[in-house]
């Protein structure tokens, strides 16, 4: 044998196992971004792939089991069920998506300039967070819905009162690492005002930690709709919220299907997200790597 070839075979060994080692140590994730996308495509193409209406009602064939014409079988109303839980992804997605990226926006800029500004200003800034963080957030949040009344909006509005403390928390403390950087230092002798040093300099140095966060949360505030939807503080009726369609089979012990497959399409989301945020935590901790 060559050393040519020696040398050929001994870099495809490392190449496969290299390949080896990032299936083992990525693999929940890849199935977690596949889990994601999977829903973001069904979100997309809903109108496309939906057998039928949500709101098409059919008494006559109510609380059918799944067969071929109703997959995933019908309701109490006759509704399909599989249509219902594929039109219900445009509503569950989005809201996950906009409650944590609004609540986190607040979030984590009133963290950095509590943190930065520091002193009596950073103390009573941070009470108003305690105080919010005293209250369990689901608890918090059905009280402000409540408050509010019935409604997409209103929803929306009660979880991002609830989601934004915890942001503001890390990235208080992700700041307050940061300040005492030479980098800060230097940007302050050369004459850059508070808003330029923490918007353009300290803030992309916490992005890693906020990302994961980010991530991981989404699965979080999706579960949190969805019990506000399964108490009735939800989206209006006959909206296809998963968590309300659950709560709409919470009674069918027979009808098992009513509640089931909405309960799998929240627990399945759920893990993607998760799956998928561990992933990019592995990825971006030098720590994780190295073992």
């Amino acid at each position: 044998m060559s050393v040519a070839s020696e040398s050929f075979d001994l870099a495809a060994l490392k190449l496969r196992s290299r390949r080896r080692r990032w299936l083992g140590r990525y693999a929940l994730a890849a199935i977690g971004l596949g889990v994601v996308v999977f829903w973001l495509a069904v979100m997309a193409l809903a109108p496309l792939i939906a057998p039928y209406s949500y709101r098409a009602v059919d008494l006559a064939n109510h609380l059918l089991p799944p067969s071929w014409s109703h997959p995933l079988g019908t309701d109490e109303l006759g509704r399909d069920v599989l249509s219902r839980v594929i039109w219900g992804a445009r509503i569950s997605l989005p809201t996950g998506f906009v409650v944590v990226a609004i609540g986190s926006v607040i979030g984590v800029l009133y963290g950095a300039v509590a943190a930065f500004v520091g002193g009596k200003i950073e103390e009573a800034m941070m009470r108003v967070t305690d105080l919010f963080l005293c209250f369990p957030p689901l608890i918090l949040a059905m009280a402000i819905a409540a408050a509010l009344g019935v409604g997409w909006t209103n929803t929306i509005i009660a979880m991002v009162v609830v989601w934004w403390p915890k942001y503001a928390r890390v990235s208080r403390s992700l700041v307050l690492v940061q300040r005492s950087l030479e980098y800060v230092e230097a940007a302050r002798v050369m004459g850059f005002g508070p808003s330029r040093i923490v918007l353009r300099h300290i803030m992309p140095n916490t992005l890693g930690p906020l990302t994961t966060l980010v991530t991981l949360d989404v699965g979080n505030a999706l579960i949190t709709f969805a019990g506000l939807g399964f108490l009735g503080l939800g989206v209006v009726p006959p909206a296809p919220e998963w968590g309300a369609m659950v709560s709409e089979g919470r009674s069918l012990i027979l009808q098992w299907w009513v509640s089931v497959f909405p309960g799998l399409a929240i627990f399945s989301v759920v893990m993607g997200f998760n799956f998928l945020g561990d992933g990019i935590r592995d990825w971006l901790d030098p720590r994780a790597k190295r073992r």
